[in-house]
């Protein structure tokens, strides 16, 4: 594993040994004796429900959605309207001669809108039709609402052991050259979620999760862990790591590190979930965290030097990645000793091409040709699920709405909460970050479903801080990404 000989010999074993003081309310930092540590891999391993019986013995049902501001009306508008909006020609799409403009440039790197579409896999999965007719209340989650790394995990390798290797299921199976995950002959992946095979961005971070995973499990086994305990182990490690950047890096750079430190340390002011009910709010899953579709590039340069490809339809997922379509991680994160990476489209309202048409292999079969636009579909779901408009949630969180010049546009009784949030970010975020209302929700979400989780590490040890190999002050996603088994 890359930069392995540069972490403390006890990292992971240490790790656990926090893990046990937290659950055992033991003094901070009391030193523990690794026989102790099988009774919390249980423990955690059930409060998450990635034992390795989980198929057998999973809860019956699954999380729910709720609306996070309940006393706000919904906003009704036609959905012709939003469809128009939305399509080629409409506010939403781009014009293709700002695609090489730099200015369109963003502060921040390429990746992160992919980490954060991986982070919504992880959350959120909701399978009811783009065009509605479901009612919000009967809307359920088929993830659990914690950010606990089940999209690559599922089942563990009991009950899903096609993810695993079979000569050392601790670890999980990769194609032949390690580039890929494993397929059928169809050539579809054998993956914890197909989301993350959507597109070559998070098909690229998923199979880093993967070697991440295994690397780990090579460093365990180097530090003499039983290895009935190894998967474990690897697994809660990845975890927190994984929880950590996105509290210490992912969120400072999406809605700034004050509103972080504030949520921290004074918890949220709309959304406080109770472990046993914790759900999913439908303004941060059809409106707010959708704000990363207003991020993606028209085309990007996959390794240095080399030429840029349009998302959709040149990289499009769902069958192995062509031999010259594999992806330098380095291309779209900042990582050190490489030159800055690719960054990510500044936040205005407006999504590329490639999103105004997505591909049918993406979408499926669509009854109208709207339902192709990205743009059209998330401003249809916040009118299915009955959002407030995002006036109406700037008044209540006490922040100023956006006045008419900013929006661009006039909405009859208001702005759809989804664009809302977009232009509250180019006029109120410089087009880098989110504003006081999608930020807000972000936060508060996020953070809250952390707290919420018994098994997280703000939960468990709040003054935890990563214990593996850092280029910089403490680990982050370049970090991740090059930890390779």
């Amino acid at each position: 594993m890359a930069g392995a000989t540069a972490a403390p010999a006890s990292c992971s074993i240490a790790m656990s040994q926090m893990l046990v003081t937290a659950k055992t309310n033991a003094t901070p930092g009391a030193p523990r004796s690794v026989d102790d540590v099988p009774e919390l891999l249980a423990a955690v391993a059930r409060d998450q429900c990635l034992s390795r019986v989980r198929a057998a013995d999973r809860p019956i049902g699954a999380a729910r959605y709720g609306h996070m501001f309940p006393s706000l009306e919904p906003l009704v508008t036609d959905p012709g309207l939003l469809m128009r909006a939305g399509d080629n020609g409409g506010v939403c799409a781009a014009d293709p001669s700002v695609y090489e403009c730099p200015d369109d440039d963003a502060t921040e790197a390429a990746g992160w809108p992919f980490f954060g579409q991986l982070v919504a896999h992880d959350i959120t999965a909701d399978r009811s039709p783009v065009a509605g007719g479901v009612d919000p209340e009967a809307l359920r989650n088929a993830r659990a609402p914690r950010l606990n790394l089940e999209m690559i995990y599922a089942d563990g390798p009991i009950g899903a052991p096609y993810l695993f290797d079979l000569d050392d299921p601790a670890k999980f199976l990769l194609s032949r050259d390690g580039g890929d995950v494993p397929r059928n002959r169809q050539g579809v992946a054998l993956i914890g979620d197909p989301r993350n095979d959507v597109h070559l961005f998070s098909l690229a971070l998923h199979v880093a999760l993967l070697h991440a995973h295994n690397g780990l499990v090579d460093l365990l086994r180097s530090n003499d862990v039983p290895e009935p305990d190894v998967f474990d182990r690897a697994r809660i490690t990845l975890i927190w790591h994984y929880q950590w950047i996105v509290v210490h890096e992912f969120l400072p750079r999406l809605v700034g590190g004050a509103l972080v430190d504030e949520m921290l340390a004074e918890g949220g002011r709309f959304f406080t979930p109770h472990p046993a009910g914790a759900y999913i709010p439908l303004e941060f899953a059809d409106a707010a965290y959708r704000y990363g579709h207003g991020q993606i590039r028209h085309a990007y340069r996959l390794v240095a030097g080399g030429p840029q490809f349009p998302l959709f339809p040149d990289l499009a997922g769902f069958g192995p990645p062509a031999p010259d379509r594999r992806l330098d991680l380095s291309q779209i994160f900042d990582v050190p000793g490489h030159p800055p990476a690719q960054r990510a489209k500044r936040l205005d309202g407006r999504l590329p091409a490639s999103l105004i048409g997505l591909p049918e292999r993406v979408t499926g079969a669509v009854s109208a040709a709207a339902h192709r636009s990205l743009a059209s579909r998330d401003l249809l779901r916040g009118g299915s699920t009955g959002l407030p408009s995002g006036e109406a949630v700037a008044e209540l969180i006490g922040v100023a709405p956006l006045t008419p010049d900013e929006l661009g546009q006039a909405w009859p009784g208001g702005t759809p909460l989804w664009l809302y949030i977009l232009k509250e970010a180019e006029c109120r975020g410089a087009g880098d970050r989110l504003g006081p209302v999608g930020g807000r929700i972000v936060a508060e979400v996020l953070i809250g479903l952390l707290r919420a989780d018994p098994a997280s590490y703000l939960s468990l040890d709040p003054g935890w801080s990563p214990s593996l190999p850092a280029a910089g002050a403490t680990f982050g996603i370049s970090d991740l990404i090059t930890l390779v088994g």
